[in-house]
């Protein structure tokens, strides 16, 4: 699961019909909210209306703090990235709360294979092509690696 991590920050920004509505969800069309990379050709990459938010999952390296398994623990360590991008800064401010505010709710409401978190923020920039501001939110994840478990429950 911890290869995944990043579809739950997904489902967890998703769960907010306020959000979606910000990031332009109509009944007649999706919000800009996307995984890994926004899906357009290079050259209509500079098109894409703002605000939108791009999840990805930035790595992960396994925690080897016990020596019961000699070749991997049962938990991963994941670092997830929350790129926002927004029209002015006082807007790109109000959607990184919102994300984080809700975020952390989902992450209390709901049981996920992350057990626990750090939070950070990168600096916020400025994009004069565009132009937008945007900001990439850090989440440093401590992750249950379901496949070890599901091995160990096979021994």
């Amino acid at each position: 699961m911890s290869l995944e991590t990043d579809s739950i920050f997904i489902a967890a920004i998703s769960s907010n019909a306020e959000l979606m509505a910000e990031l332009g969800r109509t009944s007649k069309k999706p919000a800009r909210l996307y995984s890994t990379a926004i899906p357009l050709p290079d050259d209509k990459a500079d098109n894409e209306p703002v605000p939108f938010v791009i999840v990805s999952l930035d790595g992960l390296t396994n925690d080897q703090t016990t020596k019961d398994d000699p070749y991997e623990s049962d938990s991963d360590q994941v670092n997830i990235g929350i790129m926002v991008a927004a029209s002015n800064r006082a807007k790109l401010a109000t959607l990184a709360k919102m994300i984080r505010d809700t975020v952390h709710q989902y992450m209390m409401d709901n049981e996920t294979p992350v057990e626990d978190y750090q939070f950070s923020a990168e600096a916020v920039q400025y994009d004069s092509l565009k132009p937008c501001y945007w900001q990439v939110l850090v989440y440093q994840c401590d992750v249950i690696n379901q496949t070890n478990n599901d091995n160990d429950e096979q021994d």
